[in-house]
């Protein structure tokens, strides 16, 4: 009976010693993933309040309504439109109204 209880015990000491290699080990590799050149980043993503398509040269925190777009000018060969402001986030300091510019399109003939 003595070599069945020392078995015994060899087999809860390997058990113990598996458990806290395997412990240890985890604990490395999560070392390992938090510094140096392999460090792997965790990306948080969250809804935007500001729609994508909102103008970022009047800034991102305003909006705009904007009227029709004008008549093409010739010498410039641009047309323009104006946006009065509709309303602002965050505390924004917006222009009151803005003007657009855009190339003339195409003429149809």
């Amino acid at each position: 009976m003595n070599g069945q209880k020392l078995w015994t015990r060899v087999a809860v000491m390997a058990l113990l010693v598996l458990t806290v290699m395997a412990a240890e080990g985890g604990k490395a590799e999560k070392q390992g993933n938090t510094t140096g050149t392999d460090c792997k980043q965790t990306i948080k993503t969250q809804r935007c309040k500001i729609p994508c398509n909102w103008k970022k040269k009047f800034g991102g925190e305003c909006k705009y309504d904007f009227q029709a777009w004008g008549e093409c000018d010739l010498a410039t060969g641009k047309k323009n439109r104006t946006g009065v402001l509709k309303r602002a986030l965050m505390d924004a300091t917006c222009a009151a109204t803005v003007t657009a510019t855009k190339p003339c399109g195409k003429p149809q003939d």
